[in-house]
C-alpha cells in the first residue's frame, strides 16, 4: 500500500515539473503558466516625457529617493501611494515635469529589479523542484528494494518511507507556495503602470 502511495507521489511531481517546463522552451525553468516577460518596457507603462535625461538621479534626490521606497512597497495600498504621488507634484510645469520624471525613473528601475528577482527566486525554486523529483524517485526504487529484500530491515523501511514522505511533503509545500508568488509579477506590473499614469495626470 505505501509503495503504491509513493509510487502516485513521484507521478504527480513528475507531472508537476513537466507541465511547467512546457509552457516556454526558451526559459525552461520558467515555472508559472503566465508567459515569462524579462523586463517591463518603458512604452508598456509610460507615455510621459522622455527621461533619458533622468538616469539614476533619482537616488540622489533627498525628497525622491524615499518616496520611491515607499510608493514600490507593495504593502501600501494603492490609494495611499497614488495620494502621495498628487501630494509630491505639485508646483510649476516645469517643477511638476522635473518631479514626475525622476519619480517614474526611480520606481521603473525598483520596481523592474524586484521583479527580476521575484522570477530569478521562481526559477531557483523550479530546479530545486526538479532535483526533488529525481531525490524522490531514486529513494522510491531503494525502498521497493529494501521492502521486496527475503528479509527486510523494518527499521530502515520506515526510516526511508518516512524520508520520502518528508521529501514529497517539502515539494507539495513549495509548489503551493510557486502558485502564489507567480502572481507577484503581474501585480508590479499593474502597480508600476498605475502609479505611472497617476504621475502622468498628476504633471499635467
Amino acid at each position: 500500500m505505501r509503495s503504491r502511495y509513493l509510487l502516485a507521489a513521484i507521478l504527480s511531481l513528475s507531472a508537476s515539473t513537466s507541465t511547467a517546463l512546457a509552457a516556454d522552451p526558451r526559459y525552461p525553468d520558467w515555472p508559472c503558466p503566465q508567459a515569462k516577460v524579462p523586463e517591463i518596457s518603458i512604452a508598456a507603462v509610460w507615455s510621459g516625457p522622455a527621461i533619458d535625461d533622468v538616469g539614476a538621479s533619482w537616488k540622489d534626490d533627498a525628497k525622491v529617493s524615499p518616496l520611491v521606497a515607499k510608493l514600490a512597497a507593495r504593502r501600501i495600498p494603492l490609494e495611499e501611494a497614488q495620494k502621495d504621488v498628487a501630494d509630491f507634484l505639485t508646483g510649476t510645469p516645469e517643477e511638476k515635469a522635473r518631479k514626475g520624471k525622476l519619480l517614474f525613473a526611480g520606481l521603473f528601475d525598483t520596481l523592474n529589479a524586484q521583479r527580476t528577482s521575484v522570477m530569478n527566486g521562481l526559477e531557483r525554486v523550479m530546479r530545486k523542484q526538479r532535483e526533488a523529483v529525481d531525490k524522490v524517485r531514486g529513494d522510491t526504487i531503494a525502498l521497493q528494494e529494501l521492502q521486496s529484500g527475503a528479509t527486510p530491515d523494518q527499521a530502515k523501511v520506515e526510516e526511508l518511507a518516512n524520508q520520502v514522505n518528508w521529501e514529497t511533503r517539502i515539494f507539495e509545500d513549495r509548489r503551493r507556495v510557486m502558485k502564489f508568488v507567480c502572481e507577484v509579477p503581474t501585480a508590479i506590473d499593474q502597480r508600476l503602470f498605475a502609479l505611472a499614469r497617476e504621475i502622468q495626470q498628476d504633471m499635467e
